[in-house]
């Protein structure tokens, strides 16, 4: 994981949400834009994969060449960028998207791993960081292995990768166990209402 360059701004908001594959960012996410306290805009990040059936450039992803990817680096267009489990494809935030959220008076919101999300941090030291767990490592696994749509190996990768990135839970300002969807969205949605309450006095 790298970053790029270093930008501070603390009169806009930055939200980031991290957590393991399986701890079920992607339905808070879809719940939280919705069902926000704040007007959230969901950061589109950048890869230099194949779209896949159904999804569609600039919603699911911007679906950019590896030249055209590298080019942007080398203007410092990202945040901060990765090749995802060693797939040889790259992955990266671009700064016009937190750009965009302030814009349209947005807080931009930004669902990263953990890498990305250090990364981040130091650019937006303001940023709010929320790092979404599961209730045990068990319970990780379980959620992981009913999905149905990885192999072994990538499944004990996912697993590992699990286990350094809780390591690095602390680092962020809330952690939120998603034990149960209602009471997890709940719990996110009153950190929102306080950081926005705070950032107005």
């Amino acid at each position: 994981m790298n970053t790029l360059g270093q930008n501070s701004n603390s009169g806009q908001r930055v939200l980031i949400l991290s957590g393991p594959s399986g701890s079920g960012k992607t339905t808070i996410v879809n719940r939280l834009i919705n069902d926000a306290p704040v007007k959230l805009m969901k950061s589109v990040s950048a890869t230099t994969r194949e779209p896949r059936p159904q999804e569609a450039d600039g919603e699911d992803y911007y679906f950019l060449t590896d030249e055209d990817f590298r080019s942007r680096l080398s203007e410092n267009e990202f945040l901060e960028f990765a090749e995802v489990f060693s797939s040889g494809f790259l992955y990266g935030t671009l700064r016009s998207e937190v750009e965009r959220a302030w814009t349209e008076n947005a807080w931009a919101f930004l669902e990263i791993d953990v890498e990305g999300a250090l990364n981040v941090m130091q650019q937006y030291p303001d940023a709010v960081t929320i790092f979404l767990k599961t209730p045990s490592a068990e319970e990780f696994e379980r959620r992981l292995r009913s999905r149905g749509t990885e192999n072994e190996e990538v499944i004990r990768k996912r697993l590992a990768t699990a286990a350094s990135e809780l390591q690095s839970a602390d680092r962020y300002r809330h952690i939120v166990v998603n034990d149960q969807l209602e009471r997890a969205i709940g719990e996110i949605c009153e950190i929102l209402k306080s950081e926005e309450t705070a950032s107005n006095a």
